[in-house]
């Protein structure tokens, strides 16, 4: 039985053209006219088999263990059975309603033919893959969070659960890692990971790999959250924490942040999940923007933060860094650099023509381990050597004004002439206010060796803005005003195929709507991924053709997944809000607004 259609509909009512998410008060009487229907629909897995260790690293086929599929984030299935001969033929299987609303960033996870639905306000279902029957349920209790921003963390949860050994890990907006017995849902265990009283959370999920449990917190722009934002390893038996990495540094970096005390200083969520390399026992990281925006109201002067906009090698065993490098030095503009790390092993061979920067050291047609990211809202690609973190190559993809060039040995030279002087100064910023390269994750294809990745191509006014510091509150302090399309440009929803290799764009598919969701490939030479106006669509990796496209009910979202039971391969997807939505409809006024509602999961097959 799923939940009652009137359900949803009172949580669209509640939604707003601004893209706000839904009043805390609905969302409690909708989870409580939930509960009725999940209370009885309470079941066990049958014959469930533990994740291991070996299949953490390469998963069954038919499998999607964790929101990327691998530990090396690349979103690439090898199922086939789907392909670019006979995708036009794919069919809605079954559907599900969603118990509860929110931003819609889920990832369906699925194993042994159950699919595991990690969703907003701590809830967690396990459904039939094959025919979307309920087996069961849990929702986490939650406080009462003070203040707006607090509050509203609970209903973005990006991608929260990942399964590993027997249990399927959860991480909460209260700050918690709990640990549910997969074949029934009950919680073996919960561990406080921070102070959700201060302000700290989780919106995105943990990464599991051997014996350990990893998390990112969310959240350290909130007042209470000064002096540092973590990362955290566990042991996943017990969850006791085994070590934590503070992603804004110490009194060894003080000069960094311009003299600035520890307890002055916010910023440097580590919003999304990492990815592991197994071979170095190496975790690879992203790091968020400093805070207050800009660095007048910060009082950083012109120190870079770190490890502000970084990405982090942090040893897997001790939580020590190995090495950073910083994507975009003094940020004054919520720019961001926190979103995938993609790990890849490919040749690096580009003409200076087609990148940005090209390393000297470079030996063309050697093949290096490297991670291949879109770390920041502005939409620049980093190759990064894996083992030095040495900057390869480097290349925009959208229009962006923040960057100004690099350094001979790799460094980001930050335009600071758009650093803002005064309270009243405007400046106008292209790449990533409202719109740009967001959390909607890109995927990497093996088969074309490219970076698939959605990013938004846009400019937008800021003003710097005094705040009063409030419990619960962001300490963000900028005025976001009128947005504008990227100079040459009239739509800003983009999907660029970048190769690897050698920095080219294979190709660029553009659209008034944005693509609201993340990316998927897959073996049958498909990129899957949805936009805001309702349209999930598969295309060729090799040229961008759209094969196949279908119509849903609402925006599309979260993470798509494929995966197969019984021989038959399903492609599924999440539809709800997108907090973008709105910003790309004021420059697209033609685009009708779609129900901010809907929350649903459709599965498709062949016939």
């Amino acid at each position: 039985m799923n939940a009652p259609a009137t359900s949803a509909a009172a949580m669209a009512s509640n939604d707003t053209r601004s893209g706000t998410l839904m009043t805390r008060t609905v969302l409690s009487a909708a989870l409580a006219a939930c509960t009725l229907f999940a209370a009885g629909a309470h079941a066990q897995v049958k014959n469930y088999q533990p994740v291991t260790d070996q299949e953490v690293l390469a998963p069954k086929a038919e499998d999607w263990l964790m929101w990327r599929r691998t530990v090396d984030n690349q979103a690439y299935s090898p199922l086939e059975q789907i392909n670019t001969g006979n995708v036009t033929n794919l069919r809605m299987a079954w559907s599900w309603t969603l118990p509860v609303g929110g931003l819609q960033e889920a990832a369906p996870l699925v194993r042994d033919g159950v699919m595991f639905l990690g969703l907003n306000l701590g809830v967690v279902q396990a459904l039939d893959a094959k025919t979307g029957e309920l087996i069961w349920e849990h929702r986490q209790k939650l406080p009462t969070f003070t203040g707006g921003y607090h509050d509203r963390q609970a209903s973005r949860q990006r991608n929260n659960i990942t399964l590993y050994r027997d249990k399927v890990y959860l991480t909460t907006p209260d700050s918690k890692l709990v640990a549910l017995n997969a074949a029934t849902g009950e919680v073996a265990w919960e561990h406080q990971v921070l102070d959700w009283e201060k302000g700290y959370s989780f919106t995105a999920g943990p990464l599991a790999a051997d014996g350990k449990i990893f998390t990112g917190t969310s959240g350290c722009s909130i007042a209470g959250t000064a002096g540092g934002c973590f990362i955290t390893a566990h042991d996943a038996e017990s969850g006791k924490e085994l070590w934590r990495l503070n992603t804004i540094g110490g009194p060894e970096v003080d000069d960094t942040w311009g003299g600035l005390a520890q307890e002055n200083r916010w910023g440097g969520s580590p919003w999304i999940t990492g990815a592991y390399d197994a071979e170095r026992k190496t975790l690879y990281w992203g790091v968020g923007m400093p805070l207050p925006y800009p660095a007048i109201l910060r009082g950083s002067g012109d120190g870079a933060a770190l490890y502000t906009n970084s990405t982090l090698a942090i040893d897997a065993e001790t939580g020590k860094v190995k090495w950073h490098y910083q994507h975009l030095p003094q940020d004054d503009w919520d720019l961001d650099s926190p979103f995938e790390r993609v790990l890849v092993d490919s040749e690096i061979a580009p003409a200076k023509e087609d990148v940005s920067y090209l390393s000297s050291k470079v030996k063309s047609g050697q093949k290096y381990d490297v991670i291949v990211s879109v770390p920041g809202k502005y939409g620049t690609v980093f190759v990064l050597d894996r083992d030095s973190g040495e900057l390869l190559w480097a290349r925009d993809t959208a229009h962006q004004n923040v960057i100004k060039g690099f350094t001979a040995d790799g460094k980001v030279q930050t335009n600071t002439e758009l650093f803002q002087k005064a309270i009243d100064q405007t400046v106008t910023v292209c790449g990533g206010r409202d719109l740009g390269k967001l959390w909607m994750a890109g995927a990497y294809s093996p088969l074309t060796n490219a970076f698939y990745v959605p990013v938004s191509e846009s400019c937008k006014e800021l003003t710097p803005q005094v705040i009063e510091v409030r419990q619960g509150e962001s300490v963000g302090a900028q005025a976001s005003g009128k947005a504008s399309f990227a100079p040459g440009e009239d739509t800003v929803g983009r999907v660029y195929a970048v190769d690897v290799k050698s920095g080219k764009l294979l190709w660029v598919q553009k659209q008034a709507a944005i693509f609201s969701s993340s990316v998927m490939t897959t073996g049958g030479g498909l990129v899957f991924t949805g936009d805001s106006m309702r349209e999930f669509a598969a295309y060729d990796q090799k040229d961008g053709n759209k094969l196949w496209q279908v119509k849903l009910n609402t925006t599309v979202g979260g993470h798509p997944t494929t995966y197969s039971v019984d021989g038959k391969q399903y492609v599924a997807v999440v539809t709800g809000p997108n907090a973008q939505t709105p910003v790309a409809q004021t420059l697209s006024p033609e685009l009708k607004n779609v129900v901010d509602g809907g929350h649903s999961l459709f599965v498709f097959a062949l016939p």
